[in-house]
């Protein structure tokens, strides 16, 4: 199977210093064996295909790479032990399995791979990475039902009806001449295709104003976006309870995830306040990935993914407010339809020819351009530099809807779920909130070099939440007593 033009762009888009590869953090209750926990994941890997596969890249780069079977298929590469000295802390698990994240996964290999961390006293640690050209967020939790349990002692599943045998690696040859092939068959069929309906041509004109409105519309260049990402990551989360939020949306109407999305807006504003940047006036813009991933498609793999880039002032509000900020523009932006807008021109735009983004694909070997850079980032500019414009967007959202009950690895409850969001270019924050079993959780990443307090924005999240949470069983008060 080959690339999309979605999946190959996190390939080419990646960086010593921005790996494209996102991580998962099941914290398991218990200590678990090791060994055990390798049989565990060997089990299963007839359920997940793509887990014994590998990137086959074509001569020249004349179109992306494919997904073929990995013939020095090797466990112990993907499935790792990382001890820690006995009686470390959760932080400590986390802050190890951090560093670990870092490196930039081999694209000689199946573009995945699991840390085990001990060293806890009753806790395991899991650190889950895999490649975005491989696994977007929605996919992320199709993994996690195939290699976690729904009850503590499930039924055995059934083995494989025969051991799993690769195929043979395609040669050079094969390889060019399948991918002339089907570059042939997409030509004739994009010539064979009707013009755009009157609905398409509409869609395409909404996404094209969106897309005018990042260089006409600037907004502000906060602190974490002031120079490019270095390789190093800070990581902090907070644990909220999902009915709180179900509470404050009944109040104050809207979705969860314009709550969501409230809380870390006026988080970022306060923190702009907090370190005295000037936002009167001042625009914050994020960007919202949206899953376009239909139900016939639960189980696949690769990219199924849109986005919205909703645009709030940058100067602090109430969370009330802050809140009715986030409805009015997010109902607008569902009005104009700019998730499919903006799917629909992805889709239809010209792909970027393969050959022309060849040189990327050094990335990670021995003549890797961007090495340099990520051992030697460039200094940010103080504090009392100008900025210009940021043309972009400031810091990703994402929420990911998981499994609303308990999973089990080997029989042991997973307590939490966490989630590490990618960082590239000048974005140097990011926010992924996951749900698992009744809770949702905020999992912040940044630069330390652009945003060292994370903390302080993740403690922001918490108040805001809490005020948010305060004004609407007051407001629910109210309505009891009237």
């Amino acid at each position: 199977m080959r690339l999309t033009d979605h999946d190959a762009s996190f390939l080419y888009a990646e960086t010593a210093s921005a790996p494209m590869h996102g991580a998962s953090i099941a914290v398991v209750e218990g200590e678990i064996d090791f060994d055990a926990f390798k049989a565990h994941i060997a089990s299963r890997l007839h359920l997940i295909p793509r887990y014994r596969q590998r990137l086959a890249f074509v001569p020249f780069n004349i179109a992306h790479p494919k997904w073929v079977d990995d013939p020095a298929f090797d466990l112990d590469h993907h499935v790792r032990h990382h001890a820690l000295p006995a009686g470390s802390t959760l932080e400590d698990a986390i802050e190890a399995g951090m560093k670990l994240n870092e490196a930039l996964l081999s694209r000689e290999r199946p573009l995945w791979k699991f840390y085990l961390i001990s060293g806890v006293p009753e806790l395991t640690v899991l650190f889950c990475l895999g490649h975005h050209a491989m696994v977007d967020g929605a996919s992320g939790i199709d993994i996690s039902l195939v290699l976690f349990d729904l009850q503590a002692s499930p039924k055995p599943l059934p083995p494989p009806e025969k051991p799993w045998q690769p195929a043979a690696m395609p040669s050079p040859m094969e390889l060019a001449t399948e991918a002339a092939r089907e570059t042939a068959d997409r030509w004739a069929g994009q010539a064979q295709q009707r013009g755009n309906t009157s609905e398409r041509a509409e869609l395409l004109r909404r996404a094209a104003e969106s897309m005018t409105r990042f260089l006409s519309e600037p907004v502000l260049t906060a602190p974490w976006n002031r120079a490019m990402v270095g390789p190093r990551r800070l990581f902090a989360w907070r644990k909220l309870s999902f009915a709180s939020f179900r509470d404050i949306r009944r109040v104050f109407g809207g979705t969860v995830n314009d709550v969501v999305l409230a809380l870390v807006t006026e988080a970022a504003a306060r923190y702009l306040v907090a370190h005295n940047e000037r936002t009167e006036g001042q625009h914050l813009r994020i960007m919202v990935p949206v899953s376009v991933r239909r139900e016939d498609e639960h189980g696949a793999l690769g990219n199924r993914v849109s986005g919205i880039f909703p645009v709030f002032d940058a100067k602090s509000l109430t969370a009330v407010e802050r809140l009715k900020k986030v409805r009015w523009e997010t109902e607008h932006i569902k009005q104009q339809r700019e998730a499919q807008a903006m799917e629909l021109m992805m889709e239809t735009m010209p792909a970027f020819p393969p050959v022309t983004m060849a040189p990327t694909l050094l990335v990670g070997t021995p003549m890797d351009p961007t090495a340099l850079a990520a051992r030697f980032p460039l200094p940010v500019p103080p504090e009392f530099a100008p900025r210009l414009p940021m043309v972009g967007y400031n810091f990703t959202c994402t929420n990911v809807p998981g499994v609303q009950t308990t999973q089990y690895l080997l029989g042991h409850p997973i307590r939490d779920t966490l989630a590490v969001l990618m960082l590239s270019g000048n974005v140097g924050y990011g926010v992924a909130v996951v749900s698992y079993n009744q809770n949702l959780y905020f999992n912040l990443v940044s630069d330390p070099r652009l945003m060292p307090d994370i903390e302080g924005m993740a403690d922001g999240i918490v108040q805001v939440f809490e005020e948010l949470y305060s004004a609407a069983k007051v407001a629910d008060a109210e309505d009891a007593a009237a």
